[in-house]
C-alpha cells in the first residue's frame, strides 16, 4: 500500500500536469528511455535512441492522466515504467 506521502506526491504531480507546462522523464529497468512534454496543453512523447520498440511503437492516448499512461506503457513493456517530473 502506498504511504500517505506517496499518495500526496502522486496527486500533486497529476494535478500540476493538467494545469501547466510539464516535463517528465520516462524510465524502465533503471534506464531513462524517453520523455513526456506538455506545452500549451499539447502532449508529446519522445523516445531516446535504444528505447525498446514496444514503447516506441505505442500509439495509444497521451494526455494529462500520467498514471494511466505509466500503467499502459508498463503493460506494453512487461515491466514497470516510471515517470519523474522535472521543473520547466
Amino acid at each position: 500500500m502506498l504511504s500517505l506521502a506517496s499518495k500526496v506526491a502522486r496527486a500533486t504531480r497529476v494535478l500540476f500536469a493538467e494545469t501547466e507546462d510539464s516535463l517528465w522523464t520516462i524510465s524502465a529497468n533503471t534506464r531513462v528511455v524517453g520523455s513526456l512534454v506538455c506545452e500549451a496543453g499539447q502532449w508529446r512523447l519522445s523516445w531516446f535512441a535504444g528505447a525498446d520498440r514496444r514503447l516506441v511503437d505505442y500509439a495509444g492516448p497521451v494526455s494529462g492522466d500520467i498514471e494511466a499512461l505509466e500503467r499502459a506503457l508498463g503493460l506494453r513493456l512487461g515491466t514497470p515504467v516510471h515517470f519523474e517530473s522535472h521543473p520547466v
